[in-house]
Order: structure tokens, then C-alpha cells, then sequence
């Protein structure tokens, strides 16, 4: 299987600048939001709905957002990659964790029991 190399990038000016960019436009539309206090509240959420998609648009175009961008389509394809059990399949591993489950109990409820009678009763000679 080949690697990909690592590319590492260095984070520019005009990076730096969208990313504070769309910091200020998110803190620009919770200050939207409150300073239109007496106004519907329609017009709030619409108004703090533009102005956050203005500060993640501006996100996407930096260099941070063009890599989450790229990973989520890349997370996508990978879970399209995933085969999923049939119904029977995911019933029979059920059935098997299940009796599992009960054969383990089983074994430590029996294993408590014949140390108890061991020690206390053999040992001890503690009768009850």
C-alpha cells in the first residue's frame, strides 16, 4: 500500500487574517444578534444566520477550512467503503454475544460459589 508524502503547509498572511476575519464575524453576529434587541425576533435569527455564514464561508477559503473541507470528503468516501452486516448476520452475533454473556455468568456465579464452600466451609468451618 502506498503512502502518501506529508505535505505540510505554512500558514500565510492572508491565512492568518481570514482566520481572524471569520473570528470577528462570529463574535460581530452574536453583537448583531443583542443589538437588535427591540426588533422581531425573526429578523434576529436572520440577521445572526448571514452574518455566520459570512464568517464560515471566509473559514473555508483559508487554508484550515480548504483542509477540513477535504478531510470531511475524504471521511465520506471512506464510510462508503464500509460493508455493513445483513440483518441475519447482525442477529446471529447478537444471539452469540448474548449466550456468551450468560456462559461467563454462569462460570463466575459457579466459581464464587466453590471458593465460598471451599474457604468457609472446608477451611473455615464456618457453617451458616
Amino acid at each position: 500500500m502506498a503512502t502518501q508524502p506529508s505535505v505540510q503547509t505554512l500558514s500565510t498572511g492572508a491565512d492568518k487574517a481570514k482566520l481572524g476575519g471569520s473570528a470577528l464575524l462570529l463574535v460581530a453576529a452574536i453583537g448583531v444578534f443583542y443589538a437588535l434587541a427591540k426588533q422581531d425576533l425573526w429578523l434576529r435569527v436572520l440577521a445572526l444566520l448571514v452574518v455566520m455564514a459570512g464568517a464560515i464561508a471566509l473559514f473555508l477559503t483559508s487554508e484550515w477550512g480548504r483542509q477540513l473541507v477535504g478531510f470531511s470528503r475524504e471521511s465520506v468516501r471512506e464510510v462508503k467503503k464500509v460493508v455493513w452486516p445483513t440483518r441475519k448476520e447482525a442477529v446471529q452475533m447478537t444471539g452469540y454475544v448474548i449466550a456468551f454473556v450468560f456462559l461467563m455468568a454462569l462460570f463466575m456465579f459457579l466459581a464464587d460459589k466453590t471458593l465460598e464452600w471451599v474457604l468457609y466451609d472446608l477451611i473455615l468451618g464456618w457453617k451458616r
